[in-house]
């Protein structure tokens, strides 16, 4: 099983290219960002494959390199532990590693031989060690190399370091610094080097101009030392150059005296950072001058202590060649004193770029001219709506940045803005911001970019937005919806209204001009149809971490995140359901609902084919089957049946005379079918029916019509076998005149009709009027021609003539 502090590199790297360019050659500064290492280093864009492995191991307390570590680790950390030698058993095993962490630990002696099967080894930090010896060659591929802060006594290291051409990055550390220790350097085009001295330092003026490098970053002790040489040196040796740990001391009061001097002479440095400075007032306004007048560019100033004792010291502010002052990080010890002379030394300064950050600031003055500002950074002050407040000389300011401060009122924000004619980029965001309708905004119609982001505000503030603001940030604050009536914003291109609390989608009709648009973390669970619509022109959106709902009214934005996900930032991680129960925690992606189910019109259309389907099959299987004859005759047989059982609940008093079930009436050519399937059929052979038929029940002697009323009579149905033939026949009519006189006198359901053939209406002569109404009122029972259907023909019959009798008396025998 795979440890998991291993991780495959594409998943928790990170890499940042700059590429510059310096005599004419590209110089590649590649910041590598480990999330899961944690520190950061120069390295090839091409360090690592999909397959090697970052191995983390810092603050552990380990006393010793791991065993066993993966042969793929191309990366690791063993930083802040209480390692004190390093082992050839320790990285031979390990042939791709490229980058090695080893600072902060307690190793005293190096020898390079425990790296000689790492010939890939582009990185390598041993700072923050007790190094005071190292043996061996390191190898020649080496990019980064950090020796800094380690106990050498002398750099003659360096003489090892000539050969290694690709060499960018050098931390180095010593006591005693020569010209002869960096006669092999020399050759070398270095990008960083980092030096940290000691109070007891020796150094040898001259020794680091030696160097060739583009930055510089000296240390120096926390302790008093003599930084006049080595700070002369410094300002000749690179562009750039960090000095750390700047502190006033009246041993060398004459040095800051005369620091104007050293800056000033023949200095090659454009841009000039000083860390941890801790400088009386008159002392920081003395470094300030001396940089003004220098070749310096871009001088930036970090964890500024002023110590006491501020006054007002002349400042000449003419003749600079500075494009941005930066102090930040600024801690007054310093209880009492006139704000106004600090405030003024930089209110009054002619240079494009000013930042004063977290130094505590409550004001800031307004230039008493028209300034060259172009930029202001004052975040993370005490700055209230005071500020600038009617001022009308800072007309080139482009940048107005105000972020974390102290701010209440946006309509004052607005007038602060107003005489601003140039401003195009705002920030304002993470102060506590308050709109009242009927307030009065007047902003300056020049800006495109307003950050209110973490202001506290809700959704009035679009009623006090700069007209032609193209980009508007929102995040972070208590908007629940984009109110319709507001002044549309023509000009807007993109709006950032994520963690918030929108419950749906903004109208882009407000925002025709609309293209990117944030709502990520917000409460929106379906997103209206409208602005699918209304929002063709936004080609990129954040929707992500939204509560969805997903249903019918989520597909549309689903297809259209799919059709798009290239510009759909966090899609498809960041896109899931919440809604309902049974899908949450589905990709968007993932989750599919059928058209029809969300279409009613298609919903209808397939049920109504369906039904049609349905129906067309059920009459097809009937006339396959010929059901309705079946459910014809069930419903006969049923009628009978119900007939039958009510009968028998109460008999009713059957005359005395019946002694027939049935009287047959027929067409002499229909009788082989009579003798032949009816009459067998119905009396079985076993006496049960007694059938009365004109050949052998009609008494003789007596006439037809006496036989035909006397059978009638004395039959409890009279069964009727229609045919053609049977409408040729006189006597069938009057056996059925007889038989349908006895239905109307008696009140009897006597007659039963049997279709033997199908007789059309046509053929019926105007004289069987009686049997044309018979055939339309009451129903008859027709003969299956299939074999398979005369079961239930019979047994219908057979249920109709289904009752008790006396056995007869006497018989008929005249034909019919």
């Amino acid at each position: 099983m795979r440890d998991n502090r291993y991780q495959p590199l594409t998943s928790s790297l990170s890499l940042y290219l700059l590429y510059t360019k310096k005599m004419g050659g590209p110089v590649i500064h590649i910041f590598i960002l480990f999330c899961a290492v944690g520190f950061t280093f120069c390295s090839n864009p091409q360090l690592f494959a999909e397959n090697e492995l970052i191995a983390n191991y810092s603050h552990r307390n380990l006393p010793s390199v791991p065993k066993s570590l993966p042969s793929l680790t191309a990366v690791l950390d063993l930083s802040y532990n209480e390692i004190s030698v390093l082992l050839n058993s320790d990285f031979n095993s390990l042939s791709k590693l490229k980058v090695l962490n080893v600072s902060n630990n307690k190793i005293s002696w190096l020898d390079t031989g425990v790296l000689k099967f790492n010939k890939d080894l582009e990185y390598l930090d041993l700072s923050n060690n007790s190094l005071w010896n190292i043996s061996g060659t390191f190898t020649e591929g080496l990019r980064h190399l950090d020796l800094s802060f380690n106990s050498f006594k002398t750099l003659s290291v360096c003489k090892e370091f000539g050969n290694m051409l690709q060499l960018e990055f050098l931390g180095l550390s010593a006591e005693k610094i020569q010209k002869l220790d960096f006669k092999e350097v020399a050759t070398l085009q270095l990008h960083t080097v980092i030096l940290t001295i000691t109070d007891r330092l020796d150094y040898e003026q001259g020794s680091l101009q030696m160097l060739k490098t583009e930055k510089l970053h000296i240390v120096f002790p926390m302790k008093e030392v003599d930084p006049q040489f080595v700070m002369y040196d410094a300002f000749k040796t690179s562009e750039i150059l960090e000095l750390t740990n700047i502190f006033y001391s009246w041993s060398y009061e004459d040095f800051w005296s005369s620091f104007s001097y050293v800056v000033n002479h023949n200095s090659s440095v454009h841009s000039l950072t000083l860390n941890n400075v801790g400088l009386p007032w008159t002392t920081l306004v003395v470094v300030v001058q001396a940089v003004w007048h220098s070749s310096i560019e871009y001088f930036t100033m970090s964890e500024v202590n002023l110590l006491p004792w501020i006054t007002r010291v002349p400042f000449d502010y003419s003749n600079t060649l500075m494009k941005a002052f930066t102090i930040e990080h600024v801690h007054v010890k310093v209880f009492e004193f006139d704000q106004n002379v600090v405030y003024f030394l930089f209110s009054e300064m002619m240079i494009p770029s000013m930042t004063i950050k977290d130094a505590n600031m409550v004001h800031m003055l307004c230039p008493t001219k028209p300034s060259l500002f172009t930029y202001l950074d004052f975040s993370n002050n005490e700055l209230t709506d005071d500020i600038f407040e009617g001022c009308g000389t800072l007309v080139l300011l482009e940048t107005l940045i105000l972020q974390q401060n102290k701010l209440y009122k946006l309509s004052k924000a607005s007038a602060m803005t107003a005489q601003m004619k140039s401003l195009r980029n705002l920030d304002i965001s993470q102060n506590t911001l308050q709109y009242e309708d009927g307030e009065d905004c007047y902003w300056s119609e020049s800006i495109i970019t307003l950050n209110l982001s973490s202001a506290d505000v809700d959704e009035s503030v679009f009623k006090c937005i700069p007209v032609n603001v193209k980009t508007l940030d929102l995040h972070n604050n208590q908007i629940s919806t984009v109110p319709v009536r507001i002044a549309k914003l023509k000009a807007l291109e993109e709006l950032n209204l994520a963690s918030n609390r929108l419950i749906d989608l903004p109208d882009c009709s407000l925002f025709p001009s609309l293209a990117i648009l944030y709502v990520d973390l917000n409460s929106i669970q379906t997103p209206s149809s409208d602005f699918l619509q209304n929002c063709k022109n936004v080609s990129a959106i954040n929707a992500g971490n939204n509560p969805f709902q997903c249903d019918c009214n989520l597909r549309d934005f689903i297809y259209r995140e799919k059709q798009s996900a290239e510009d759909i930032a966090g899609w498809p991680d960041s896109y899931r359901c919440e809604y309902p129960d049974d899908v949450k925690g589905t990709l968007l992606k993932d989750f599919h609902l059928a058209e029809i189910s969300c279409n009613t019109v298609i919903l209808l259309v397939v049920v109504f084919i369906v039904i049609l389907v349905v129906v067309i099959s059920v009459l097809s299987l009937c006339k396959v089957l010929d059901l309705p004859w079946y459910l014809k005759m069930m419903w006969q047989w049923t009628k009978t049946k119900h007939r039958i059982n009510t009968v028998h609940r109460n008999p009713p008093e059957i005359h005395k005379n019946l002694v027939y079930h049935a009287f047959i009436s027929y067409s002499q050519q229909d009788s082989i079918w009579v003798k032949s399937y009816l009459i067998p059929n119905l009396e079985k052979g076993d006496g049960s029916v007694q059938i009365c038929q004109h050949e052998r029940n009609f008494v003789p002697g007596r006439s037809i019509i006496e036989n035909i009323i006397n059978c009638i009579e004395k039959s409890y149905k009279s069964i009727f076998v229609l045919s053609p033939n049977f409408i040729q026949s006189e006597w069938c009519h009057y056996e059925l005149y007889f038989a349908h006189h006895r239905l109307f006198t008696e009140s009897s359901d006597n007659l039963i009709l049997v279709l033997l053939e199908p007789i059309p209406q046509y053929l019926i002569p105007s004289k069987y009027y009686k049997l044309k109404a018979l055939m339309a009122q009451r129903t008859y029972l027709e003969w299956p021609k299939e074999k398979r259907k005369h079961g239930l023909f019979w047994a219908n019959l057979r249920a109709a003539i289904n009752v008790s009798l006396s056995t007869p008396e006497e018989t008929c025998s005249l034909n019919c």
